[in-house]
């Protein structure tokens, strides 16, 4: 039987203040109530002016939880209200122990967001209710948070209406049983019936703290990735995260296997990746790019079930790319090309409409600017002539008419001088076999260690190289505060893609990590109180960005309400620095000192 089963009030309720016209037209101020008033003020609200719905803004007291309707909508087209629901894990009958630490309170949270969905579809009309949606990835969302002493989950209902007339019994049976129902069966572990989704929570639980200690073995060992035994990476298709069904388990090579002791796993065996370059190699389709796009994403976390929940790369990984058209104001791509046509200052080099190899270039800059200790790429989303040149092409174009310095020659440098590492996928050409500290061989998903046998290749064809000493430092880049546009700014985000800042839309489909539209919410409201608030001309991007990181991990995805965020926002994920820094990059309006 349902919450709403139980319940006394059954029934519409009707009364003469239903009459009164000056209860639809008052201004909206916030009430408190028992929800028997809420959904006797539903039912007297039938027939009435959709407005009229802002008079049930409050707190409702529905015995095991609070719900609070925060925003109304202004019309049945606009997006939909705002809601919250608050209660106690001690009444809910969530262990406290789950719950010490903050590594516990981040998987409740991020297992109760996916509850409260999946409970959606059992106890309501689609469209009805809805919440943030996660994906494979265990991350902070502002949809639900969990102390010591509190839960919190915020949600929307689209209010019911007949053209512009409140539908107000529909809506009486949403508070009524609907949404009740909905929280009822995600929070509460308190019944003997529950025993079984309480072991589901701790599971959960286990997967992130088990990973969290996993990200803690790579910063104590210095190893810059971790592939466990077992793993499954391939997924059903390249345009969806699931695991593929009967998948090749990733199993490491014996030279490169290390153990490490997990909290709830035990000893774990798998692939140790340590700082370097490191090559992957294999025929198409054999799992390269498959390795590559895990180790993308073990910079989060992942659900028991999705197979990578033990792959972890270190928290600054950042894949680049190449990405035509992007905007790059002045960075500082000397390293890799010297001179442009017309003479422009490569050392500041600035554009809207970069090609492939400069818009590489600024990113592998950039990234180095943003503090990354690991650099990911793929050459089939990369720009050759970055990449690599051959030695018929040198003797072809002669250096001095070439302006590419290709990263093959700067590969090493970059590892020595700046401490950052390279892994990436190479299948077209050797010329990274010299350089390479390992060579990863993939043959149908199976990985080998074929560092020797690529050494063996390397001294029997051997080549010219070209290999430069050093990689030349750079000046930080520091930003100019900008001014704020007009008394309604606008900002949106169009899912994981891109971020419109009032006439300015920026381009992130390249950043490859980020993996939730709410991150790139999240990044948009960053930005902004970058550019409006803390950038001061002196500040560099990287520190700006690392002060937004620690804004947000200090106080929560809520501070970006003082950048202009709604007051408790739903549908926020924590960004990683380096992406926020990332899309600052590409913002077509950044103004530098």
């Amino acid at each position: 039987m349902s919450y709403g089963q139980n319940r006394s009030h059954q029934g519409h309720r009707t009364g003469g203040r239903s009459q009164d016209p000056a209860y639809a037209n008052r201004p909206p101020r916030r009430r408190e109530g028992l929800d028997d008033e809420l959904i006797e003020s539903l039912h007297r609200l039938d027939g009435r002016n959709y407005g009229s719905y802002k008079s049930l803004i409050g707190d409702w007291d529905y015995g095991p939880f609070t719900l609070a309707i925060d925003r109304v909508q202004a019309d049945p087209f606009a997006p939909p209200s705002s809601c919250r629901v608050t209660a106690t894990p001690e009444a809910m009958g969530i262990p406290a122990d789950l719950i010490v630490g903050g590594d516990g309170r981040v998987g409740v949270a991020d297992f109760l967001n996916r509850a409260f969905e999946t409970n959606i579809g059992r106890f309501t009309k689609p469209g009805t209710v809805t919440i943030a949606r996660p994906g494979q990835e265990i991350l902070v969302r502002s949809a639900c948070t969990v102390s010591a002493d509190q839960i919190e989950l915020r949600f929307q209902v689209q209010m019911p209406a007949r053209g512009r007339t409140i539908m107000g019994h529909t809506a009486a049976e949403i508070f009524d049983h609907d949404v009740p129902d909905i929280v009822m069966e995600t929070l509460d572990f308190a019944p003997e019936g529950a025993a079984e989704y309480l072991e589901r929570l701790r599971a959960h639980v286990a997967t992130y703290e088990d990973y969290q200690a996993l990200q803690g073995v790579l910063a104590e060992r210095g190893w810059i990735g971790f592939v466990a035994n077992g793993a499954v990476l391939p997924r059903r298709s390249g345009v969806s995260e699931l695991p593929m069904g009967e998948a090749v388990a990733f199993e490491s090579p014996e030279s490169l296997r290390e153990a490490v002791e997990l909290p709830h796993a035990g000893e774990v065996a798998g692939m140790a990746l340590k700082p370097g370059i490191t090559v992957i190699v294999g025929g198409g389709y054999h799992g390269k790019s498959t390795l590559l796009s895990a180790l993308q994403r073990g910079v989060y976390a992942h659900i028991r079930g999705d197979g990578r929940e033990l792959v972890a790369t270190v928290r600054t990984a950042m894949k680049v790319r190449a990405a035509d058209g992007r905007s790059v104001t002045g960075v500082d791509v000397s390293p890799f090309i010297a001179h442009l046509p017309q003479g422009a200052d490569t050392t500041v080099f600035s554009t809207e409409n970069a090609s492939g190899s400069t818009s590489q270039a600024a990113s592998i800059m950039e990234a180095a600017e943003l503090g990354a200790k690991l650099l990911l790429l793929d050459e089939d989303t990369s720009a050759t002539n970055l990449l690599i040149r051959d030695s018929r092409m040198r003797e072809l174009v002669h250096a001095e008419k070439e302006p590419i310095t290709p990263l093959v020659d700067r590969i090493g440098a970059l590892a020595a001088d700046r401490g950052i590492s390279t892994i990436m996928v190479m299948g077209g050409s050797g010329d990274y076999l010299d350089v390479a500290d390992r060579v990863l061989m993939m043959d149908t998903y199976r990985c080998f260690d074929v560092t020797d046998k690529a050494r063996a290749v390397v001294a029997s064809q051997p080549r010219e190289r070209s290999d430069e000493a050093s990689f030349p430092k750079t000046a930080a880049r520091r930003v100019l505060r900008g001014s704020k546009k007009g008394d309604r700014p606008k900002t949106k985000v169009f899912g994981r893609d891109a971020i419109q800042l009032d006439k300015q839309r920026i381009d992130v489909s390249d950043i490859e990590q980020i993996v939730e539209g709410g991150q790139a919410e999240a990044i948009a409201w960053a930005i902004r109180g970058i550019l409006e608030h803390t950038a001061d001309g002196d500040a560099s991007i990287a520190s700006l960005t690392a002060q937004i990181g620690e804004l947000l991990e200090g106080q929560g995805l809520g501070a970006l309400t003082a950048y202009g965020a709604r007051q408790w926002p739903a549908n926020l994920t924590m960004p990683r620095p380096i992406d926020v820094g990332a899309a600052l990059n590409r913002y077509r309006g950044l103004n530098l000192a």
